[in-house]
């Protein structure tokens, strides 16, 4: 069993930035993929960022250039930097673990990220 904490979300201007931090507990943090997702009001949850467990990483179109994942599997621990925030950033962030083969799958409560001047 993982457990998923997200923290760093808040309110920032355009143009601003913000790191959201996603602490895992339990074992084997190394052997899973991490990702981050957001929700905003109306719409379907869609994926930002992932990272794998060799540190490949991908991003949506919407963000490439200003978000960027990285992970330390010492400290458990799966950040997204976002900068050069956008009013259309504004959602619920959720952080994803996936075990790389059992396939098991977590997510963690969300943190909610507001863009506005």
């Amino acid at each position: 069993q993982v457990q998923l904490v997200e923290s760093g979300g808040g309110l920032v201007q355009p143009g601003g930035s913000l790191r959201l931090s996603c602490v895992a507990s339990g074992s084997a943090f190394g052997a899973y993929f991490m990702g981050w997702y957001r929700q905003a009001p109306g719409k379907q949850r869609e994926l930002v960022a992932t990272i794998t467990t060799n540190g490949n990483t991908n991003y949506a179109d919407s963000v490439k250039g200003r978000f960027t994942i990285s992970r330390d599997n010492i400290k458990k621990t799966v950040w997204l930097q976002m900068n050069s925030l956008k009013p259309e950033d504004t959602a619920v962030y959720y952080c994803n673990g996936r075990h790389s083969y059992l396939g098991n799958n977590y997510w963690g409560q969300g943190t909610q990220v507001t863009v506005s001047s």
